[in-house]
This record gives structure tokens, C-alpha cells and sequence, in this order.
């Protein structure tokens, strides 16, 4: 099997995670009114935005990483 080059495979995580997260964004809108449903119930219904939001947290927050690393800028150790 060949290897990948580095660039290529972070390229493909950037775009990987970039389409979950252009997805979650089209999902909350597609899916609006029920979300404002479920959510304005009360009780436990309350989980669902906060699921909601650490969902987008991490997918979003992926993406925003490897879009960094495949400009070069990384964190200084």
C-alpha cells in the first residue's frame, strides 16, 4: 500500500471536517421548528439544544483546527 503524503491526508481531514460542520449547519436549519419544539417543553427537554450545541462545539472546532494546520499555524509548546 502507498503512503499518503502528509499534506493530502490533512487536506482530506480539512474538507472531511468542514462538510460535517457545513452538514450540522444545514441539519439546524432544516430542522429549526422542531428543535424550538422539543426544546420549549421543559422538563428534560432541555438536553436537546445543550446536546445540540456541544455537538457543533466539537465538529466546529475540529474543522477550525485543521483549517490552522494546513496553514502552518500551530501552537506554541
Amino acid at each position: 500500500m502507498a503512503s499518503q503524503h502528509p499534506e493530502s491526508r490533512s487536506l482530506r481531514k480539512l474538507l472531511l471536517w468542514g462538510a460535517a460542520s457545513v452538514t450540522l449547519y444545514a441539519l439546524l436549519l432544516i430542522f429549526e421548528q422542531t428543535v424550538l419544539a422539543w426544546s420549549s417543553r421543559g422538563g428534560w427537554y432541555f438536553i436537546f439544544p445543550v446536546l445540540i450545541a456541544f455537538a457543533f462545539s466539537i465538529v466546529h472546532g475540529r474543522f477550525t483546527g485543521e483549517f490552522w494546520e494546513s496553514l502552518g499555524v500551530r501552537a506554541k509548546q
